[in-house]
């Protein structure tokens, strides 16, 4: 089976062989456009986990500020655990740092949507845009006060 052939059909084959591939450093038998395309995709999908996880956060950011009666240390956890995956994300990622800020702002929407359907407020109840500094959003001990 051609390389190409091999990644239409098993895409998991295929990494293996372009691996080994690579270590015998066979490069005329790799199929550079889908190598390069797969590289490429893994660039984006970092950058979408990032802005998944800051999703997750803010939106249970939101709901610790705006449900002072619903805090939890389940919550407190929850918020925790977003966290320490963010920062293992940026740890293998360290190219991702510069863009935090852009990411958090993007996020914010769907967070507070997030949280919106979660808690039963409405979305208008949030504030319009990002309320908190990115700065301090990995901070395990910063939570956000009363609304």
């Amino acid at each position: 089976m051609t390389m190409t052939n091999l990644y239409e059909h098993d895409i998991h084959a295929w990494t293996q062989q372009t691996a080994e591939l690579l270590r015998q450093r066979r490069f005329q038998e790799l199929d550079i456009e889908r190598l390069v395309e797969e590289l490429e995709t893994m660039g984006r999908r970092d950058r979408q986990e990032l802005v998944s996880r800051l999703k997750i956060l803010l939106g249970h950011l939101l709901k610790w500020q705006y449900q002072p009666a619903h805090r939890s240390s389940s919550r407190r956890g929850s918020i925790l655990e977003q966290r320490l995956r963010i920062r293992d994300l940026l740890q293998d990622s360290p190219s991702l740092k510069p863009l935090f800020a852009e990411a958090a702002a993007s996020a914010y929407r769907d967070g507070a949507t997030l949280a919106s359907k979660e808690t039963g407020l409405s979305e208008a109840h949030f504030p319009e845009a990002l309320p908190y500094a990115p700065d301090g959003l990995l901070e395990d001990d910063w939570l956000p006060g009363d609304a």
